[in-house]
C-alpha cells in the first residue's frame, strides 16, 4: 500500500517546492516573497509560516517590484536559481502581471502564485472578484495567460501532482524558459489530501544542453568559410549557456569581431580584442560600422530586438545572410535566418571542430581604439570653473573611474540604459539591464535582487527621477533586511529620454519635463530626504568629484545608499547610436514634423525583413 501524508494543498506545495534542487546542491526556488491578504493568507501564509526556514519567506512593499527582485535574482543566477511570488487575488494578482509580462520577453523564470476565486463557488462573488458575464471560469488571474509560459489554476488539491512538476520543468527548460502562474483556489489552499509520501522525495533538476544538429552545422560552417566580413552578435543566452569563455575563444581563434546586446553585455570584458562594443540604436560607432558593412551577421543566445537591429535597418551589405544559433526554434529561424537550433556553448565547439584553421580577415580594430577615446572624451569629468549640469555620460564616466571588477552596474528604463550600453566599459559580470521590457520602476527593487544573488559585488543601480518616483518602496524593504547597494539617482526633473525623442520626432516638448507639463506650480521634490525618510543613507552630489566620492564611501555600508545628482535632460550621449522606427506623422503638421518625416522616410528603405 503506497505510504501517504495528510497535508493541505497549501502545506504540500511549499514542501515540495522546499526539495526542488539544482546540481550545485541549492534549492532551485530559494525562497518566497509574500505580501499577504484575504487570497492566501489563511492557506498558503499558515503554511509558509509553518515550513520556515526551510523554505524562507520575504515581505515586499508592492506585488510588481518584489516580483522585480525575483526576476532580477534569477536573472543574475543565469537561470540556475529562482523565487517565487504571492499575492491575494484581486489587484494584488493584477499588480504581478507587468512583472510577469517582463520575465516572458526576457526568458526568466520565476513562479506567481497568485490567490484566487473560491472553486467551490458558494461565497461568490467575493471580494475582489472579477466577474465575467459570458464566462464563469475566468477571474482576475486569467491575465497572466498571455505573459506567462504556463498557467494553471488549481481547484482540487491533488492538482498538485501535476502541476507542480510541470511549472519547474517550464522553468528549468532552458528553451522555454518563463515565468509560471499556479493561481491557487483560496479554499483549495486550505482543503486536505492525503499525498503520496515519494511525492516529496527530493528532486535534482538538471539543465539539459541541447547539441546542435550537424547538417545545421556543417551547413553554417560553409556560410563562415565563404565570408569575407563575419560579424557575431552576443545575446543573453551566451551568459545563460555558460558560453562567455566559449564565444571570447572563437572569436579569437576565428579572429571574428563581435558585439554585445543589452542582455549580452558584460558577457565578456570590453578589453578583449574582437568585442567592438554595442550594435544598433545604442551601438558603438566601431560596432556599428562592422554591422553595416557584414556580409554574415552570426546571433548567438539573441532574439534580433529592433534595439540590436537598428529596427532591421543596420545591416545594409546587399550580400549580407543572418546565421541565428538560438536554443528555440522560433528564435532561430527569424527573417529566414540560417538556424542552427542547440545550446550556444555546444554549437560554438561545434562550429569550432567544423571550422578547423579558418580565420576571417583582420577587422578594423584601428576603429575599436578610436572609439575608445571618443568614449573617454565624452565621459570625462567637466573642466575646472564649469557651471553646468553635467550630463548623463559625465555621471557615468564618474562611476566607470571608481568601479572595481567587483562592480555590478544595473539599469532598466529612461536615459541610461541606452548610454550605459553605449558608453559603459564592462567587466566580465559587471552588467545587468532590463530591456527586454525597459520597465520602469525595475531598477531599486532590481538592485536588491542582484545583492542577494551575489552579496559580494558591489551593485551600483542607475535610475532617473522618472522611474525612481514610479517604484521606490522596496528600498526600504532593502534597508530592513540589509541588503547593501547604491543607487546614483540622476535628476532631469522629468522623463528627459522621451523628451529627446519627441523632439527628434519633431514634436513639440509636451508632457515630459515638468516645465512643460500642465500643474499649477512646478515640482521640488528632495530625493535625499526622501530616501533618509525610508531609512536609507541618502546625500546630494553637487558636482562629479562629489559623486565619485560618494560611491567611494557607500563601499563601507550595510544598507542602501541613495546618491542624488542635478543632470542636464538635453544631452544625449555624445557618440554611436543609429536610426530607430519611430514613426513620424505623415501630415497634418508644423514644419518641424515634415522635417522629420523627411528623415523618417530616408532610412525606411534600409529596413529589411530577411525573406
Amino acid at each position: 500500500m503506497t505510504e501517504t501524508i495528510r497535508l493541505t494543498a497549501a502545506q504540500a506545495m511549499v514542501r515540495w517546492l522546499s526539495v526542488q534542487m539544482t546540481e550545485e546542491g541549492e534549492r532551485f526556488i530559494d525562497g518566497v516573497w509574500a505580501i499577504f491578504g484575504h487570497g492566501n493568507v489563511a492557506g498558503l501564509g499558515e503554511a509558509l509560516h509553518g515550513i520556515g526556514d526551510t523554505l524562507p519567506t520575504w515581505r515586499g512593499q508592492n506585488e510588481q517590484t518584489m516580483a522585480h527582485a525575483a526576476i532580477a535574482y534569477a536573472k543574475t543566477k543565469a537561470r540556475r536559481r529562482a523565487m517565487a511570488v504571492t499575492s491575494s487575488i484581486g489587484p494584488g494578482a493584477t499588480n504581478m502581471v507587468t512583472a510577469a509580462a517582463l520575465a516572458h520577453v526576457n526568458r526568466l523564470p520565476v513562479l506567481f502564485i497568485p490567490g484566487d476565486v473560491f472553486a467551490n463557488r458558494r461565497p461568490d462573488p467575493v471580494l475582489q472578484q472579477i466577474e465575467d458575464f459570458d464566462d464563469g471560469t475566468v477571474s482576475a488571474n486569467d491575465a497572466f495567460r498571455r505573459v506567462v509560459r504556463y498557467f494553471d489554476r488549481i481547484m482540487r488539491p491533488e492538482q498538485l501532482l501535476t502541476a507542480l512538476p510541470r511549472a519547474l520543468s517550464v522553468m528549468t527548460d532552458p528553451a522555454n524558459c518563463g515565468p509560471v502562474c499556479l493561481a491557487f483556489c483560496q479554499d483549495v489552499q486550505a482543503e486536505a489530501y492525503d499525498y503520496p509520501a515519494r511525492f516529496f522525495d527530493p528532486k535534482v533538476w538538471r539543465l539539459r544542453r541541447p547539441a546542435p544538429d550537424p547538417v545545421e552545422v556543417a551547413e553554417v560552417a560553409e556560410l563562415i568559410r565563404k565570408a569575407t566580413r563575419p560579424l557575431i552578435i552576443s545575446g543573453g543566452g551566451v551568459i545563460y549557456s555558460g558560453a562567455a569563455d566559449g564565444l571570447a575563444e572563437f572569436a579569437e581563434r576565428h579572429n571574428i569581431p563581435f558585439v554585445e546586446t543589452q542582455a549580452g553585455k558584460g558577457a565578456n570584458s570590453f578589453e578583449l580584442k574582437h568585442n567592438f562594443g554595442s550594435p544598433g540604436v545604442t551601438g558603438s560607432e566601431c560596432g556599428n560600422k562592422l554591422a553595416a558593412e557584414a556580409d554574415l551577421v552570426i546571433g548567438v543566445g539573441t532574439r534580433f530586438q529592433d534595439f540590436t537591429t537598428g529596427s532591421w535597418a543596420l545591416f545594409r551589405n546587399e550580400a549580407r545572410k543572418l546565421v541565428s544559433i538560438n536554443l528555440h526554434g522560433y528564435d532561430a529561424l527569424k527573417h529566414g535566418a540560417t538556424g542552427i537550433v542547440g545550446d550556444a556553448k555546444a554549437t560554438l565547439e561545434a562550429l569550432t571542430a567544423a571550422l578547423g584553421g579558418y580565420r576571417a580577415a583582420d577587422p578594423d580594430f584601428a576603429s575599436r581604439e578610436a572609439w575608445h577615446q571618443t568614449v573617454q572624451r565624452i565621459t570625462a569629468a567637466p573642466g575646472a570653473g564649469a557651471g553646468d549640469l553635467p550630463s548623463d555620460a559625465q555621471v557615468i564616466g564618474a562611476v566607470q573611474r571608481v568601479s572595481t571588477p567587483d562592480t555590478i552596474v544595473m539599469c532598466a528604463a529612461g536615459t541610461m540604459p541606452g548610454a550605459l550600453q553605449v558608453l559603459w566599459q564592462a567587466s566580465k559580470g559587471g552588467y545587468h539591464m532590463e530591456y527586454g521590457f525597459s520597465c520602469m520602476g525595475y531598477e531599486v527593487a532590481g538592485a536588491m535582487g542582484i545583492a542577494l544573488a551575489e552579496p559580494t559585488k558591489e551593485v551600483i543601480c542607475f535610475v532617473g527621477d522618472g522611474s525612481y518616483m514610479m517604484a521606490n518602496s522596496e528600498l526600504a524593504t532593502a534597508v530592513m533586511r540589509r541588503i547593501p547597494f547604491t543607487v546614483v539617482l540622476t535628476d532631469n526633473r522629468g522623463y528627459g529620454c522621451i523628451n529627446r525623442l519627441q523632439i527628434e520626432c519633431g514634436g513639440a516638448e509636451f508632457n515630459n519635463l515638468y516645465k512643460n507639463c500642465r500643474v499649477e506650480e512646478q515640482p521640488d521634490i528632495d530625493f535625499v530626504l526622501h530616501a533618509r525618510s525610508m531609512g536609507a543613507h541618502a546625500e546630494k552630489a553637487t558636482s562629479i568629484a562629489d559623486l565619485e566620492a560618494g560611491i567611494v564611501a557607500a563601499r563601507g555600508r550595510t544598507k542602501p545608499t541613495v546618491i542624488v545628482i542635478d543632470t542636464d535632460p538635453v544631452p544625449g550621449t555624445g557618440g554611436g547610436g543609429h536610426w530607430w522606427d519611430v514613426a513620424v506623422p505623415e501630415a497634418g503638421g508644423p514644419e518641424r514634423l515634415d522635417e522629420a518625416r523627411q528623415r523618417y522616410t530616408a532610412n525606411t528603405p534600409h529596413q529589411r525583413t530577411f525573406n
